[in-house]
Protein backbone atom coordinates (compact mmCIF):
# COMPACT_ATOMS: atom_id res chain seq x y z
CA UNK A 1 0.00 0.00 0.00
CA UNK A 2 2.75 2.19 0.63
CA UNK A 3 4.21 1.88 -3.17
CA UNK A 4 0.99 2.89 -4.04
CA UNK A 5 0.76 6.22 -1.99
CA UNK A 6 4.45 6.85 -2.87
CA UNK A 7 3.59 6.29 -6.85
CA UNK A 8 0.62 8.74 -7.04
CA UNK A 9 2.38 11.28 -4.52
CA UNK A 10 5.08 11.55 -7.22
CA UNK A 11 3.06 11.74 -10.15
CA UNK A 12 1.05 14.65 -8.45
CA UNK A 13 4.38 16.32 -7.23
CA UNK A 14 5.45 15.79 -11.17
CA UNK A 15 2.06 17.25 -12.29
CA UNK A 16 2.99 20.07 -10.15
CA UNK A 17 6.52 21.03 -11.12
CA UNK A 18 6.20 21.29 -14.59
CA UNK A 19 6.25 25.01 -15.26
CA UNK A 20 2.88 24.80 -17.57
CA UNK A 21 0.69 23.24 -14.96
CA UNK A 22 -2.29 24.61 -14.13
CA UNK A 23 -4.23 22.91 -11.27
CA UNK A 24 -7.31 23.03 -13.10
CA UNK A 25 -9.49 20.18 -12.03
CA UNK A 26 -7.13 18.98 -9.64
CA UNK A 27 -8.48 21.02 -6.58
CA UNK A 28 -12.14 19.43 -6.99
CA UNK A 29 -10.72 15.85 -7.85
CA UNK A 30 -8.46 16.20 -4.79
CA UNK A 31 -11.49 17.00 -2.74
CA UNK A 32 -13.84 14.32 -4.13
CA UNK A 33 -10.93 11.87 -3.59
CA UNK A 34 -9.89 12.76 -0.51
CA UNK A 35 -13.81 12.06 0.94
CA UNK A 36 -13.67 8.86 -0.68
CA UNK A 37 -10.53 7.62 0.44
CA UNK A 38 -11.45 8.87 3.98
CA UNK A 39 -14.31 6.58 3.67
CA UNK A 40 -12.19 3.66 2.48
CA UNK A 41 -9.79 4.87 5.67
CA UNK A 42 -7.06 6.20 3.21
CA UNK A 43 -7.80 10.07 2.76
CA UNK A 44 -3.87 11.13 1.45
CA UNK A 45 -3.65 8.60 -0.97
CA UNK A 46 -7.42 9.55 -2.58
CA UNK A 47 -6.84 12.88 -2.72
CA UNK A 48 -3.70 12.24 -4.52
CA UNK A 49 -5.19 10.10 -6.93
CA UNK A 50 -8.00 12.30 -7.47
CA UNK A 51 -5.88 14.79 -8.12
CA UNK A 52 -4.17 13.38 -11.00
CA UNK A 53 -7.48 11.97 -12.37
CA UNK A 54 -9.10 15.47 -12.05
CA UNK A 55 -6.30 17.53 -13.84
CA UNK A 56 -6.20 14.25 -16.66
CA UNK A 57 -10.42 15.27 -16.79
CA UNK A 58 -9.92 18.21 -17.56
CA UNK A 59 -7.05 18.22 -19.76
CA UNK A 60 -9.32 15.56 -21.85
CA UNK A 61 -12.50 17.68 -21.75
CA UNK A 62 -10.27 21.08 -22.64
CA UNK A 63 -8.84 19.02 -25.67
CA UNK A 64 -12.25 17.90 -26.68
CA UNK A 65 -13.79 21.56 -26.89
CA UNK A 66 -10.34 22.36 -29.34
CA UNK A 67 -11.80 20.09 -31.14
CA UNK A 68 -15.23 20.46 -31.59
CA UNK A 69 -14.12 24.28 -32.43
CA UNK A 70 -12.17 23.09 -35.66
CA UNK A 71 -13.71 24.12 -38.74
CA UNK A 72 -16.65 21.71 -40.50
CA UNK A 73 -16.07 23.10 -43.71
CA UNK A 74 -13.70 20.23 -45.04
CA UNK A 75 -14.54 19.10 -48.68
Amino acid sequence: MKWMFATACAAAISLALTPTADAKGCIKGAIVGGVAGHIAGHGKLGAAAGCVVGHHEANKADANKANAQAPADQK
